[in-house]
């Protein structure tokens, strides 16, 4: 059995579910959490769902999806969750683990997907969660295209989704992507040097990480995307990504309109 075999193997359906009752009603009812369409994903077999990332570090994307994942298709599905191997770095990645999480890798994710597993992932990843408020609603990746490779080799759909409100959670000013090359951060795999303002630290460069505002959050589960019926047997991967960051950013823009206030949604 591989590493990232046993990595997947370590989800625990029992602890998810206490995690999920537990930490699941908080943060539906600090942020007023809705969660729109996760029947779209499909009811059997793989699934890559592929969302934007907001929040910053102390972002509650996962906790928002994935207690609206396990209420509608219980706890003997898992849904993994790729993430920065910096995350799962200590005890704390044990627990994580045993939740779904699992280090950000083509291979884990395969693996995954062929098990019939649902896969989350957030391509755009730290630059994309820690995007300036200004553009708060535009679905940036990054440039990022490896989703699509995952997806066309292990033969399952893309599932979109969009949320709209954690990037209120405070003042992201600006990711500081060109401070992080001058100074080398890069060579340690870090392409931001992100500054924001909030509560109750104000200013901060990464550290210290402020408490997130209550923001009404608001994410939406769009329709699977077959990428073999839409686009044939040899598709062309940026081609791929284009039609759904479209998609995403048509249901982002949908939200936003609909959105009558920042923070109070």
């Amino acid at each position: 059995m591989s590493d990232e075999r046993a990595e997947t193997a370590e989800w625990d359906p029992g602890f998810t579910r206490q995690i999920t009752n537990w930490v699941g009603p908080l943060i539906r009812r600090y942020f007023r959490a809705e969660v729109r369409g996760i029947a779209s994903v499909p009811a059997e077999g793989g699934a890559l769902v592929v969302s934007n990332h907001s929040g910053g570090m102390l972002t509650p994307d996962v906790m928002v999806l994935a207690p609206a994942f396990y209420e509608y298709f219980g706890f003997d599905r898992p849904l993994y969750t790729l993430a920065h191997y910096g995350v799962l770095m200590g005890p704390l990645g044990d627990l994580l683990r045993k939740a779904g999480v699992i280090e950000a890798s083509r291979e884990n994710a395969a693996d995954a997907l062929r098990s019939g597993a649902v896969v989350l992932v957030f391509p755009g990843g730290d630059y994309d969660s820690y995007r300036p408020t200004m553009t708060a609603n535009k679905v940036d990746f990054a440039g990022r295209t490896g989703y699509v490779r995952t997806a066309l080799e292990t033969g399952v759909p893309i599932v979109p989704v969009v949320s709209i409100g954690a990037q209120e959670t405070q003042m992201f000013l600006a990711r500081g992507d060109s401070i992080a090359r001058r100074i080398g951060l890069t060579r340690a795999r870090m392409e931001i040097l992100p500054v924001s303002v909030g509560f109750p630290f104000g200013l901060s460069v990464i550290f210290p990480p402020n408490i997130p505002l209550p923001s009404k959050i608001v994410t939406r589960v769009l329709d699977p995307i077959d990428i073999t019926e839409r686009f044939g047997d040899d598709p062309d991967v940026d081609e791929v990504d284009h039609h759904v960051r479209s998609v995403m950013q048509t249901a982002l823009d949908e939200l936003a309109r609909k959105r009558r206030f920042p923070v109070l949604g």
